[in-house]
C-alpha cells in the first residue's frame, strides 16, 4: 500500500482503479447528493481562474505594447531634433 501511495504522489494523476477509489472515498465523504453541486462548483471555479489568467495575460500583453509605443515615440522625438542623448 504504501509503494501505491509513493507511486500515486511521484507521478501526478490518478488512472484506472485509483479514480474509482477516489470516488467511492469522495461519496463517503460528501454523500450522494452533494456531489453534482460540489463538481458545479468546481467547474465554475476552474473556468474563472481559466478567465482570470486571460484577463492577467491580456493586461500585461497591453502594457508592454504600451512601453514599445511609447519607447518608439521617445526614439521618433530624440531623432528629430538630432539629440543623440548624451549632454556634456
Amino acid at each position: 500500500m504504501i509503494e501505491h501511495t509513493q507511486y500515486f504522489l511521484a507521478l501526478g494523476m490518478p488512472e484506472g482503479m485509483d479514480w474509482l477509489w477516489i470516488l467511492l472515498i469522495a461519496l463517503l465523504i460528501f454523500g450522494g447528493s452533494r456531489l453534482p453541486s460540489l463538481a458545479r462548483s468546481l467547474g465554475k471555479s476552474v473556468s474563472e481562474f481559466k478567465k482570470g489568467l486571460k484577463e492577467a495575460e491580456d493586461t500585461g500583453n497591453d502594457a508592454e505594447s504600451g512601453v514599445k509605443k511609447l519607447k518608439d515615440d521617445i526614439n521618433k522625438d530624440t531623432s528629430k531634433t538630432g539629440d543623440s542623448g548624451t549632454h556634456n
